[in-house]
């Protein structure tokens, strides 16, 4: 960020630099040395350092009970800026015993000028607050996986099995290591202001020698997004993709100039690549885009199938000769492992055909007579190419609205698999031109995404659209589960301004990429694996599968492995046995992008983020002179996302007060004192302002108290 005022700014930053936690960075053996010890409680304490027996802990467990008791007081105190009993004897951290304790900085009154930390108000909220940590604490462990033993098969997935997204996994055998995927996952409700979060590759990284190369299934950004982030930390080994998937993979890499050329090899499907000793293979698939591919690796005990994200072309249930043709390659294969998508497991039966999708767009494309506009994930390139293929075919021009939905139109046309016209194309500005009924407009943010081309389109904000009681919205995409509100809000919004909407709800005209219960079924009676573990999705979705592989050829319990991110699953035994290594794992810990910040992530940061949104911060800025000792004006007071200022008067009258008593009462009869220990004083006026603003408004904000020295 860019200071207009350097010196301002710095001095601010240290001003609140002070109020985080003391315990932040300081390892156990500082903590203990620098927790405060009191002598008695009469009158003014002096402080000094703790000694402590040998492997004692010191650190402040967490407050139990949701109401904070206000520390330092035997009964609570009085309610509205009264006068606060005395701290008892066993008050936090050492501090003084009465309201008059001193606030004369250590290192100027101890012999010893041990520096004395106290807690501050950072500190009491982490040990506070009631939301759920992001990571448990098996996450943060770091498991040493040992060597792998010869003639074993190693399968580690880094992520997508406990989540939808961030998908990657990695086959290792003798001294090579096949990485498959390398995806990422959107920020979720406990991760707020994350960009993206990654898969943890430090087992890779450790093993970087070994790494024969990643294999893309397809071009997806849960399968390719963490691609610029993890080539280099592996040694940046060779890319083996199809050639769409390649097209989107360098689209993304131009955002990132400063890395290194990706070394991209693209393969075809019945092709055979050795990877080190590793051979290779890869087989087609249906799936929302195109170029999407299954992975054959041939083991001396079987294959290691791995489908990647798949659905069935069918009709009524029957797959289509080109399905057939594809899977009839397993039929002499000893399939030793399959991995299949399982992110629709639990719908019954078979997906809606494509075929059926497109049949119902096309008749809504045709009979429209004023304009359409079509909104749809510009993920799904198949159907995307299909719908402007149709438009072309009616005599349509083709307006394209939003920056993902231009980009994957542009790649398409440069892997030549776009069909239409250049003609058919215009930009918006050239609508005008044309009557109403021969205009269809491809445009994001079916999500109700705030910024995205239809959400601003609805909110009457877009510089050149107009609704109109003639126009008709279709929305071709299901809603994903979290947007509800969005997208309600969204079809409100177009609906106020009398356009026609058609959805999924009230039309056939969108299915998912990823095969139903049926589907599945089919497939792994033509697979026919000695083994299985069900990929992608939540751990529910994974059950589900390893259900309908035992009613599809009846695979017996103890050949299925439900994996979690990290899990350590070997093959033993010259193929004959297969399992979960229960005592190690790789680290599962998140890896999060955060602006130009990748890495780990301390959990009081996203829990500070999480209250701040939920119950915003308060600051509290007070000048002390430091000859006499007092407070020079009434404390100023920010508030952010907390309570509306202006009709809390009484509320920050009482704040203004109780600040400025608490400073001067352990300031005033210092005999002289010059310095003053501003991280006691700001905890002391921390814990008074916490207090009343629980008492008074039942919330916890974050408490940030500042104090200048003059």
């Amino acid at each position: 960020m860019k200071n207009d005022n350097d010196k301002s700014r710095e001095t601010q930053s240290n001003n609140f630099a002070q109020s985080r936690p003391a315990s932040n960075g300081v390892n156990e053996e500082q903590q203990k040395k620098d927790q405060p010890t009191k002598k008695d409680n009469h009158g003014p304490q002096r402080f000094v350092a703790r000694s402590h027996a040998p492997g004692q802990n010191t650190t402040r467990g967490p407050r139990t009970g949701g109401k904070p008791a206000y520390r330092g007081s035997a009964a609570g105190g009085q309610r509205r800026g009264g006068n606060y009993p005395a701290r008892p004897q066993g008050g936090r951290g050492g501090r003084s015993g009465t309201p008059g304790g001193t606030g004369v900085r250590p290192d100027a009154v101890t012999p010893s000028g041990t520096r004395v930390k106290h807690l501050t108000s950072r500190d009491r909220q982490r040990g506070r607050r009631m939301s759920p940590p992001l990571v448990s604490p098996k996450d943060v462990v770091t498991s040493v996986v040992p060597p792998l033993k010869e003639g074993d098969i190693r399968i580690i997935h880094l992520g997508g099995v406990e989540e939808v997204g961030r998908n990657m996994s990695f086959v290792e055998y003798g001294d090579d290591i096949v990485i498959i995927d390398a995806g990422i996952q959107f920020s979720e409700e406990g991760t707020p202001g994350i960009d993206f979060i990654l898969p943890n590759t430090e087992y890779l990284e450790q093993n970087k020698h070994k790494i024969r190369g990643l294999v893309v299934t397809h071009g997806h950004l849960d399968h390719i997004g963490g691609i610029p982030y993890i080539m280099d930390k592996i040694g940046n080994p060779p890319l083996y993709c199809r050639n769409f998937t390649s097209l989107m993979i360098q689209k993304r890499q131009e955002e990132f100039p400063h890395l290194e050329p990706l070394d991209v090899r693209l393969v075809e499907t019945r092709e055979v690549r050795t990877l080190g000793k590793i051979k290779v293979s890869f087989f087609g698939v249906t799936h929302a885009i195109p170029d999407s591919m299954g992975i054959v690796i041939e083991t001396p005990y079987g294959d290691i199938v791995h489908t990647g994200d798949l659905r069935l072309d069918h009709v009524e249930g029957e797959p289509s000769e080109v399905e057939v043709d594809v899977y009839e390659f397993f039929k002499d294969r000893n399939v030793l492992l399959l991995m299949a998508d399982s992110t629709n497991a639990e719908n019954p039966g078979f997906s809606i055909s494509e075929k059926v999708i497109l049949k119902n767009i096309e008749d809504i494309i045709r009979d429209t007579k004023g304009r359409l506009i079509i909104s749809t994930f510009a993920s799904q390139v198949e159907r995307l190419l299909k719908m402007i293929e149709i438009a072309e075919k009616y005599g349509k021009k083709i307006v394209l609205e939003g920056r993902s939905m231009k980009t994957n139109v542009e790649i398409a046309k440069v892997a030549k698999i776009i069909k239409a016209n250049p003609e058919t194309f215009i930009t918006v500005e050239e609508m005008e031109k044309y009557p109403p009924d021969r205009i269809m407009v491809l445009a994001t943010g079916q999500q109700g995404e705030e910024f995205a081309a239809l959400m601003r389109i609805a909110n009457k904000t877009h510089k050149y659209i107009r609704l109109t009681p003639r126009d008709t919205i279709l929305l071709s995409s299901s809603v994903i589960p979290g947007n509800e509100r969005s997208v309600q809000k969204l079809k409100d919004n177009l609906s106020r301004q009398g356009a026609y909407i058609i959805s999924y709800r009230t039309s056939d005209v969108h299915s998912s990429g990823h095969a139903n219960a049926e589907e599945l079924v089919w497939i792994h009676q033509k697979i026919h694996p000695k083994f299985f573990i069900p990929v992608h999705g939540y751990h529910y979705f994974h059950r589900i599968h390893a259900e309908l592989a035992k009613r599809a050829t009846n695979i017996a319990s103890d050949n299925i492995i439900i994996p979690d991110n990290g899990m350590v699953i070997e093959i033993r035994e010259n193929g004959s046995k297969i399992t979960a290594v229960k005592e190690c794992s790789a680290n599962r810990t998140p890896v999060f992008v955060d602006g130009f910040s990748v890495g780990g992530m301390q959990e009081v940061v996203l829990r500070d983020r999480q209250t701040l949104a939920q119950n915003g911060i308060f600051v509290v800025v007070l000048t002390l002179n430091t000859t006499t000792g007092r407070v020079t004006k009434s404390p100023d007071i920010i508030s952010r996302g907390f309570v509306y200022l202006r009709e809390s008067q009484e509320l920050l009258r009482q704040a203004r007060y109780l600040a400025k008593k608490t400073v001067e009462d352990n300031t005033l009869g210092q005999g002289g004192a010059k310095q003053y220990d501003l991280d006691f004083l700001k905890g002391q006026v921390a814990d008074v302002i916490e207090h009343l603003l629980f008492q008074e408004t039942a919330k916890l904000p974050i408490v940030i108290p500042v104090i200048l020295t003059v």
